[in-house]
């Protein structure tokens, strides 16, 4: 039956929705720097197995949750879990709308440099002589630009999603993400036959067990690369549950889990081989330790390095980062919006997509120019708990990502784990996956009982863990 918000057009486009929403800055951007800071292998390793043993179970509970109830993330929670599932919402709620206010202006910063780099290739500036640093200093300085590209890039997504779920989101996707997979492609085949790029493979990809020597190396993998997990899948930030929300009963939800984890893991992987083996080849030595500084200033000084044909690369390179950062947005926005439509839906109102869509972008940029205006800290702006000199009161972005990325999004995991496990049941989540799925039983259920009991919650515990230890951190 049509649902009142709409529905996917068909299950290809859910996929390419879901898997849009969770290809963005996490995989293109995150991914690269977060295994280039952790030994590269041993941080790959980590991701793989955590995604299987606790991405899977907790994928698959969301959908099946956003499935059942068929409403917003709040009400799915509160209507399976009462109070403690009206809690998880509430966080699952705040977790996109503090990612928003920074993930537009991280967006928006790859749009400039679309723009920087276009400026060169039709001549019209030069900053090949320029460093990447200097270049990004600049960008930073200059607060009109970042407001400019900031409402830019928030009004694209405006304009994607007033279409609705078929006509907004999943056409938007049909074209986006084959796009970006072959702009992916490109810049890989041009990274990987830089001299010495093959230094950056074997980084990523040659057996490296040193972190793994202590508690204290393994400890930071392991919350490291369950952080990048989470942010990667899109998971306990309620996309999954809105996006599930839409889906109909027939459609299977483990072979759809299977299909995004598998997917949103390959590009993450494809984009550490875009990224890493072209700041070995021309970034300088300790590239991969950049941090969060390699995309916008190390993969800058190698396109300045490549000639000619370095803007060309840049445009290539930044417009595919630009777009996975608008496949994400657009579905952390939706989230906030089909709030707003079920809560008019359940008070017996009309809901009106366009003014909703627009009342949540606004609180947005209000948000977001915040973000812009300081500069990632560079322009001086204030900061809560900005006197500790922690980690997460370095800029406006750091905090907001302290209060969603260190304590919502790994607290509401870890909580809705014990929900389904020890509450309402594993049992619950397979009766409803088992509409579309009559083999969810057997060896795959009792893996799945398993990991959403046991090794979920533990697993969420550490990674909890070391997400505070890390933003409480005060630099050395």
């Amino acid at each position: 039956m049509e649902h009142h918000r709409g529905q996917w057009g068909s299950n290809l486009g859910f996929l390419l929705a879901t898997v849009g929403a969770a290809v963005g800055l996490g995989n293109v951007w995150a991914f690269p720097f977060k295994m280039g800071a952790t030994g590269g292998f041993p941080f790959l390793v980590v991701y793989l197995i955590l995604a299987a043993l606790i991405g899977f179970p907790i994928m698959i509970s969301e959908l099946a949750i956003g499935r059942n109830v068929g409403r917003s993330v709040l009400v799915s929670y509160q209507r399976l879990g009462g109070g403690v599932g009206a809690f998880i919402g509430w966080l699952a709620m705040l977790s996109p709308l503090l990612i928003l206010s920074f993930y537009t202006v991280l967006g928006a910063y790859c749009m400039q440099y679309v723009a920087l780099n276009l400026s060169e290739l039709m001549g019209l500036t030069s900053i090949s002589h320029i460093s990447g640093a200097q270049s990004f200093t600049d960008m930073l300085a200059n607060q009109p630009m970042a407001l400019l590209f900031t409402f830019l890039f928030i009004l694209i997504c405006f304009l994607i999603i007033r279409g609705g779920i078929k006509d907004g989101i999943e056409k938007f996707n049909k074209v986006g993400m084959p796009a970006l997979f072959l702009m992916l492609v490109v810049v890989i085949i041009r990274a990987v036959t830089l001299p010495g790029a093959v230094e950056g493979l074997k980084f990523m990809f040659a057996p490296n067990l040193t972190p793994f020597t202590s508690l204290e190396g393994f400890l930071k993998v392991l919350s490291v690369a369950g952080g990048q997990m989470f942010f990667s899948l899109s998971l306990a930030m309620g996309i999954t549950v809105t996006y599930g929300s839409y889906l109909s009963k027939k459609e299977d939800l483990v072979k759809n889990s299977l299909l995004i984890i598998i997917s949103d893991t390959l590009v993450a992987i494809m984009a550490g081989m875009a990224v890493l083996p072209a700041a070995f080849a021309l970034g300088g030595e300790g590239a991969e330790m950049a941090g969060p500084k390699l995309l916008f200033i190390t993969l800058q000084d190698v396109f300045n390095a490549m000639g000619p044909a370095g803007p060309l690369f840049g445009i290539l390179f930044y417009l595919l980062v630009s777009l996975a950062a608008i496949t994400s947005a657009i579905a952390l926005i939706e989230v906030l919006v089909t709030f707003l439509i079920d809560r008019d839906t359940l008070k017996g109102r009309t809901p009106n997509r366009s003014r909703l869509v627009a009342l949540v972008c606004l609180v947005i940029l209000v948000m977001a120019a915040l973000v812009a205006a300081d500069g990632l800290g560079a322009n001086g702006l204030w900061v809560p708990f900005q006197a500790s000199g922690r980690n997460l009161a370095a800029s406006w972005l750091d905090f907001m990502d302290f209060i969603s990325e260190g304590i919502a999004m790994p607290l509401g995991a870890l909580i809705m784990s014990l929900l389904v496990g020890w509450k309402i049941g594993p049992a619950v989540i397979q009766e409803e996956v088992r509409l579309g799925d009559s083999h969810f039983n057997g060896a795959l259920y009792r893996f799945y009982r398993v990991c959403i009991r046991f090794v979920a919650p533990i697993g969420m515990a550490f990674i909890l863990y070391g997400q505070l230890t890390s933003f409480f951190a005060i630099p050395s």
